[in-house]
């Protein structure tokens, strides 16, 4: 009865699907994450109030919750500046914020495999070489926003990630994308039928909510999902019903039904940037 009961759960997981295996995965194999309950720092309500369009739009529970994650992940997680970046409480508080809005209502601790997140001031080429099939090194590529090693590691341009994270509705937010590899990587599993529907859409030229760049690989297409599911819900739930159901049920939200996150206030003084 042990073997079929095993066996009844890899069916039942099959059956959900890429998202449902990957939710139902954490809440068996992480412990319930336990929230600090120590004062939060004023300078943190604001900000996020400035920098993080999408909290706007949370309840006040919800942004409460947001900020004890974001203690968590502060005191947990290495931050460490490059390419001559002195790191501040404003770059650490919105990088924090945006990784933890995907946590905002999953259980289970807070992005386990994650030890360093390295904070370049501006676009970055990767210091890692590619080798093409005829053996020779490829050559660099274009400067990237961000990157999510499998070794624990996240990369994030300090520019492009403040200029996405204050945009509630451009598509673009290379926090949401990195960190949403993070949970991808955590699972180990991606699947899904929509992804070859983006391949064909991109193929053909055909518009899309999801930018195409998601048609690169599996991977790439659950970041884009992401950042696609909270920067245009609306649209992503019109046009793909059945991958918005799937990512509401994969994050337990529903950013469609919120309201339009309000005008920003006034920005904060811009941070030092050499």
């Amino acid at each position: 009865m042990e073997g079929l009961a095993v066996v009844g759960l890899v069916f039942g997981l099959i059956v959900v699907g890429y998202f449902g295996v990957s939710a139902v995965l954490r809440r068996m194999g992480g412990k319930s994450l336990r929230l600090p309950t120590g004062a939060i720092p004023d300078t943190w309500h604001a900000i996020v109030q400035n920098n993080v369009a999408l909290a706007r739009g949370l309840s006040s529970d919800e942004r409460e919750r947001l900020l004890r994650l974001v203690q968590v992940f502060l005191a947990d997680k290495h931050f460490e500046g490059c390419g001559g970046l002195v790191l501040t409480e404003e770059m650490k508080v919105t990088i924090a914020a945006g990784a933890s809005l995907l946590l905002l209502h999953l259980d289970g601790p807070c992005y386990p495999t994650l030890r360093t997140v390295l904070v370049y001031p501006h676009g970055f080429i990767p210091k890692f070489a590619r080798r093409l099939r005829t053996g020779e090194i490829a050559p660099p590529p274009a400067r990237l926003m961000g990157e999510s090693w499998d070794n624990g590691v996240v990369v994030i341009s300090w520019d492009d990630a403040v200029r996405g994270a204050r945009n509630p509705s451009d598509g673009e937010n290379v926090v949401l994308h990195e960190f949403a590899h993070q949970l991808d990587t955590e699972d180990g599993v991606t699947d899904s039928e929509e992804y070859e529907r983006l391949r064909r859409d991109a193929a053909r030229d055909r518009p899309s909510a999801l930018d195409d760049y998601g048609a690169t690989n599996e991977a790439e297409f659950f970041a884009v999902a992401t950042e696609t599911f909270f920067e245009k819900p609306v649209q992503l739930e019109r046009e793909h019903p059945a991958l918005y159901a799937q990512l509401r049920k994969f994050y337990r939200q529903d950013p469609a039904r919120r309201a339009p996150p309000p005008a920003p206030p006034p920005p904060l003084p811009p941070a030092a940037v050499p």
